[in-house]
Parts: C-alpha cells; sequence; structure tokens
C-alpha cells in the first residue's frame, strides 16, 4: 500500500511538471519546429511549417501626407510593395511582408499566438522642397514589425536620416481594432488534415509621441507644413493603415506507447524472484 501510493506521488509530480512545460511560452520560426505535452498523458503536438504574410495597406491620410511631401516609397527587402499612382499623386500603396516567427503560449489543448514577426518593409524618401515649408530632406526605413498581440501594440527595426540612424524595437503604432482568431486548439488543426491557417485584421494603427518624433527627424519635417500633415494622420479614424496576416502552420500529433504501471513492475519483480527460487532449489 505504501509502495503504490509513494508510486502515485510521483507519476502525479511528473503529471503536474508536463503541464508547467506546456503551459510555458513557445516561439516557432520558418523552417523550425517545436513540440509541446499535451493535457492527455502521453499525447505530444508538434508544430512546423510556418508561412504566411503581413500586408500593410496605407490609409488615404497616409497617402495625402506622402504626395504632399514628393515622398518616394521604396520595398525593403524581402518585403515587397505595391503602388498605384506616381509620386505626388498615390491612390493605393501596399507592403507585403513575410513572416518570419511566431510567439504564443500552449496549455496543452490551446494555442494562443501572443505574437507575430516579419521580415523587410519600406523606405520613405523626401527632397528638400524649393518653398521650404514641407521637408529640409530625408529617409526613413521601416522594417521587421514585431506584431504584440496582447498589448496590441507595433514594434519596428527603424533606419532614418539627419543623425537618426538606426533604432532598434521601437515602439511605433498602436493598434485600435484587432479582428479575426487568435487562438486554436491542436484537436481542430488535427482534424482538419494538420494543416490550419488564421488570418487577422489590425486596423486604426496611430503612432506613438516618440516614434512620430523619429519619423519627422529622420525626413526632415518642417513644422509648417510636414509635421502638420503627418500629425493629422493620427486624427484619421484609419490612423496609418490597416495589416491584414494570414498565418499556416501544421500540427501533427503523435501518442506515445503505454507504459506499465507500478503494480506491474512489482508482479514482475516477484515473477524474477520466484524463478531465482525455483532455479536454486532445482541447483540442490
Amino acid at each position: 500500500m505504501k509502495f503504490k501510493f509513494k508510486s502515485l506521488v510521483i507519476a502525479s509530480a511528473f503529471v503536474a511538471a508536463g503541464a508547467a512545460h506546456a503551459a510555458g511560452n513557445l516561439t516557432l520560426d520558418t523552417g523550425a519546429s517545436i513540440s509541446a505535452p499535451g493535457a492527455i498523458p502521453g499525447v505530444t503536438y508538434t508544430v512546423s511549417g510556418l508561412s504566411g504574410a503581413g500586408s500593410l495597406k496605407f490609409s488615404s491620410t497616409l497617402l495625402d501626407a506622402l504626395n504632399l511631401g514628393a515622398a518616394v516609397v521604396t520595398p525593403e527587402a524581402p518585403a515587397d510593395v505595391t503602388i498605384d499612382g506616381t509620386v505626388t499623386n498615390y491612390t493605393n500603396i501596399n507592403a507585403a511582408a513575410p513572416i518570419k516567427s511566431v510567439s504564443g503560449s500552449f496549455d496543452g489543448t490551446t494555442l494562443n499566438v501572443l505574437g507575430v514577426g516579419t521580415l523587410g518593409g519600406a523606405t520613405q524618401t523626401l527632397s528638400a522642397d524649393g518653398d521650404g515649408v514641407i521637408s529640409t530632406g530625408g529617409f526613413i526605413t521601416i522594417k521587421d514589425l514585431r506584431v504584440d498581440l496582447v498589448n496590441l501594440d507595433v514594434y519596428a527595426n527603424v533606419v532614418g536620416g539627419n543623425g537618426v540612424g538606426a533604432v532598434d524595437n521601437l515602439k511605433l503604432w498602436h493598434i485600435g481594432q484587432l479582428t479575426g482568431p487568435t487562438s486554436f486548439t491542436a484537436e481542430d488543426a488535427v482534424a482538419q488534415g494538420g494543416t490550419i491557417t488564421v488570418q487577422n485584421t489590425l486596423s486604426g494603427l496611430t503612432i506613438y509621441d516618440a516614434a512620430f518624433d523619429v519619423f519627422a527627424t529622420a525626413t526632415g519635417l518642417i513644422d509648417i507644413l510636414g509635421r502638420p500633415a503627418l500629425q493629422s494622420v493620427n486624427t484619421d479614424p484609419q490612423g496609418y493603415g490597416t495589416i491584414t496576416s494570414s498565418i499556416t502552420v501544421n500540427v501533427q500529433k503523435s501518442v506515445a506507447s503505454a507504459v506499465p504501471e507500478p503494480s506491474t513492475y512489482a508482479l514482475m519483480g516477484l515473477g524474477l524472484v520466484g524463478m531465482g527460487f525455483l532455479r536454486r532449489r532445482a541447483a540442490k
């Protein structure tokens, strides 16, 4: 009875340790895989095959500000930029960046997506205007976005002119609204053939004050028209635009072979003892 009770205590400790591990934060990079124990003992889920992209569609007010400053927009690889119209007459700009990584938590049943990272971005270059009311000239590259789905913030690595240089992990925008699922159950993914796609829309992106100052300094915006034009973007309900993301992962389930109960081990031990006893008697 004491042996059985002790075995149960040990087994419970292992289950608790597995649950604690499963509930931890996980990060999946493209080309990699991660495994975590499920809620049912012996079940393990492996997630791999991360792919997808996040696309930023510039708002109409941001387009107006870029048109006013005659900004030249170019892609920062590996992102791709689609542009409709020409400088001073942009009608649509969309920057699509490939997914780099996804972070989340797993409790053994449900995977919650907490953050998404992308690669590349876009550069906006302004030349000094002849009237000296918009910009003295400069540039800013915004790339490698990191979306925090918990606090609804977007971070970026920035490179700017006019002495700004490289600024990593700049807190850039706040997300006004998030639509679409940010969690899914592992069993649902398995039931759907092992592949699941999650789509989200992040809208109403408003810039933080510190990030605005970086943007304005890097592009040489002047207080007369340049800075006010960019400041007006935050007053638009669309803000700086809308990010649409589509993320696909593969989920596989594996079940470990059954482990004999402690009582089975005890019976096996007794059997071996009995065989040894019989052999000794036969030897006599």
